[in-house]
């Protein structure tokens, strides 16, 4: 089970231990509301919320006789308290309790979840800048493309972080709402006042409408960004896997000590952790879908979601958070190799400048189509023959004409493919 491998608090979040205290401290909350307004005397007051407790296999025992988790909780919970049970559940239909509850769990899970993003996006930054001048090799439909800065790939993945980071903090607060208002949701048999009051305490946001359920594009839009994360996390790893191959090796996992790769081949060492993000993800997208699946439901309310959401919300939480925790640990270990950089930067024998040589060649007069058709065709004499690009652009009358050579040498200078990167990381917050 993932769940296993997640830190304690996330856990804990996710047990029915915890979820049935969750149960206890809606319930607590509505009553302490109905005391205040006066619906609830002192003495009843006093008795449920001195008495008020459960026990888990109690309640399993009621659950196997009712099959109905709610009612057999609610008894277990008037077995402490005794006659001033009647006031606990007042009004109260168990969509509301139920609902409620997952808020307080869905927003404390997004609030770990939210931790390891930023700790994520540090460890993206730092690594922007320590790579910042580190010349690689970019590409374009996996070919040669221009080089570029390495540190320029956690530039990006650091700026796509941030922006995780302010949709989970708009889908935790989307999700961070209770309702109080019965069976069909009219209010039929309480004030609203007692919704407002309860959900202050729990420091929630009284929903302004519902039917039975608190309605389930919250939920989606949650699952959806927890969707986005693990999008991006999938994106890192196929990244590293590319770098990784041994036919480019600019950058690879770290391989800790006596860490087998291959049961077959002692030499392999595989982008395990990369291959994890990339397989969880599909994971995560396919119970975002199912979240949005949930929205539409019978009339006023059915209980289809709720089987769905006893899977989807727990797994997508633990599984967002471990995902965060294991990309966190492969950036940050990350092993790269500049040298490596540097040779397939060479690989194309200097074609990387075709374009810098196009430009300067329409700076000095000529049609955009005949400096392409110039450059090109000594382009693929340089693919046919392997001997350097500059070596046939020198040879070329149609272009000495028109750069001397002093000047085309300054055209293949690698320097110009960093000299705007800190003004990106600046416009990024980097440095």
């Amino acid at each position: 089970m993932i769940s296993r491998y997640t830190l304690p608090e996330m856990e804990r979040i996710w047990t029915q231990e915890y979820r049935y205290e969750c149960w206890l401290e809606v319930e607590l909350a509505a009553a302490r509301a109905m005391h205040d307004l006066g619906i609830i005397p002192d003495a009843d007051w006093e008795n449920i919320s001195g008495k008020a407790d459960f026990n888990s296999e109690r309640i399993d025992e009621i659950e196997a006789v009712t099959r109905h988790d709610v009612i057999a909780f609610l008894t277990n919970v008037a077995e402490n308290v005794g006659e001033s049970a009647r006031w606990i559940h007042f009004g109260l239909t168990s969509s509301d309790v139920l609902d409620t509850a997952t808020a307080l769990q869905l927003r404390q899970a997004g609030e770990l979840i939210l931790a390891e993003l930023n700790r994520l996006g540090e460890t993206l930054k730092l690594k922007a800048r320590q790579y910042r001048n580190t010349l690689c090799m970019g590409r374009s439909h996996g070919i040669h493309a221009e080089p570029t800065s390495f540190g320029l790939k956690f530039a990006l993945w650091y700026e796509e972080t941030q922006r995780n980071i302010q949709r989970l903090q708009a889908a935790i607060a989307t999700v961070s709402v209770g309702q109080f208002s019965g069976a069909v949701g009219n209010f039929a048999h309480l004030d609203p006042q007692v919704e407002e009051l309860a959900c202050k305490y729990l420091d929630l946001e009284p929903v302004k409408v519902s039917t039975q359920v608190i309605q389930r594009d919250r939920h989606a839009s949650f699952l959806c960004e927890l969707a986005l994360i693990g999008s991006l996390l999938e994106k890192i790893g196929m990244e590293v896997r590319h770098l990784q191959r041994t036919e480019v090796q600019e950058a690879e996992e770290n391989f800790g000590k006596g860490q087998k790769g291959s049961s077959a081949m002692p030499h392999k060492r595989n982008p395990i952790i990369s291959e994890q993000l990339c397989g969880l993800a599909r994971v995560l997208r396919s119970n975002a879908l199912a979240a949005m699946e949930n929205n539409a439901l019978w009339h006023e309310r059915d209980i289809s979601h709720s089987s769905v959401e006893r899977v989807i919300l727990p797994d997508s939480c633990i599984l967002a958070h471990y995902m965060l925790s294991k990309a966190c640990g492969l950036i940050n270990n990350l092993v790269v190799y500049p040298q490596n950089m540097q040779a397939n930067l060479e690989l194309t024998n200097g074609l990387v400048f075709s374009q810098a040589l196009l430009l300067h060649l329409t700076q000095k007069g000529l049609s955009r189509e005949k400096a392409y058709e110039l450059v090109q065709s000594n382009a693929m004499r340089c693919f046919e023959t392997g001997k350097p690009f500059i070596q046939y652009v020198l040879a070329d009358e149609r272009i000495t004409s028109l750069l001397p050579a002093a000047e085309i040498k300054d055209i293949f200078d690698y320097d110009r493919y960093l000299r705007n990167v800190d003004a990106i990381l600046k416009r990024c917050g980097i440095i």
